[in-house]
C-alpha cells in the first residue's frame, strides 16, 4: 500500500506558508513505514531540531483504479479517516531552498499516525466534516472540508493520472490553518466532529 499526500489544500495554510496557490493537486508519497497504528507514540527523529504537526482528514481506497474520471472517483472510497503529516520543517525548508525532493523531510519514520476509519455514510455530507487537534489539551488546528481547494474527487482524478491506486492505499487530503511545533512530552488528539478519533505521546 501507498500513503498519498496532498499539500497546500485549504487556502488559510497557503497564506501561512507563504505558497504559491496551487492549480492542481500537489502530491507527494510516504512508504509504509511511515504509518503509526494504534496510538502508539512518535518518537522524535534527532535530524531535526523542528518537527512540526499537520492535521489531515484521510481517505482509504476501496477498489483498484487508473485514470479515474470525477464524476466516477466518489466510488474509489467508502471510509474517512484523520491522521498527523509530521513534517521535519527545517529540513522541509532547505529542500525547498534547493528544489530538492521532499521525501527527507516529510517521508520519515513514523510520521504518518493515523486513527482507525469510519464509514463515509456516517457523515450527512463529507464537505461539511468538523476536525481538529489538540496538543497537550489545547486546540491548535481547526478544519473543515468545506474549505478545501480541491475536493476528494478531483483529488483522486488527478493523482490517478500518475499512478494506480489500490485497495488501501491512504490519502491525506490537506492541512488546514495552525501548523506548529511538536515537542518531547506532548500529547497529540485528533478529532472528528468532536470524537476522538487518535491520540499518540511525542517520545
Amino acid at each position: 500500500m501507498k500513503i498519498i499526500c496532498i499539500g497546500y489544500n485549504y487556502k488559510e495554510h497557503v497564506k501561512e506558508t507563504k505558497a504559491v496557490m496551487p492549480a492542481e493537486p500537489l502530491f507527494f508519497l510516504k512508504p509504509e513505514t511511515s504509518l503509526i497504528l494504534n496510538n502508539r507514540p512518535f518518537f522524535y527523529p534527532d535530524f531535526s531540531n523542528n518537527i512540526h504537526y499537520e492535521v489531515e482528514i484521510l481517505l482509504r481506497i476501496c477498489k483498484v483504479g487508473k485514470n479515474i474520471q470525477e464524476k466516477f472517483a466518489n466510488s474509489y472510497f467508502k471510509e474517512i479517516g484523520i491522521g498527523i503529516d509530521i513534517t521535519a520543517r527545517d529540513l522541509q525548508e532547505e529542500c525547498i531552498k534547493k528544489g530538492l525532493p521532499w521525501e527527507k523531510c516529510k517521508s520519515f519514520e513514523g510520521s504518518a499516525p493515523v486513527s482507525d476509519f469510519i464509514k463515509k455514510d456516517e457523515f450527512k455530507n463529507i464537505y461539511d466534516i468538523n476536525f481538529h487537534l489538540n496538543i497537550n489539551g489545547k486546540t491548535v488546528q481547526k478544519g473543515n472540508t468545506n474549505d478545501l481547494i480541491f475536493s476528494f474527487e478531483k483529488i483522486i482524478s488527478h493523482v490517478s493520472k500518475f499512478m494506480t491506486l489500490k485497495i488501501g492505499d491512504i490519502i491525506f487530503t490537506g492541512t488546514p490553518f495552525g501548523i506548529g511545533p511538536l515537542k518531547l512530552g506532548d500529547k497529540i488528539e485528533a478529532f472528528i466532529e468532536g470524537n476522538k478519533m487518535l491520540g499518540c505521546m511525542v517520545k
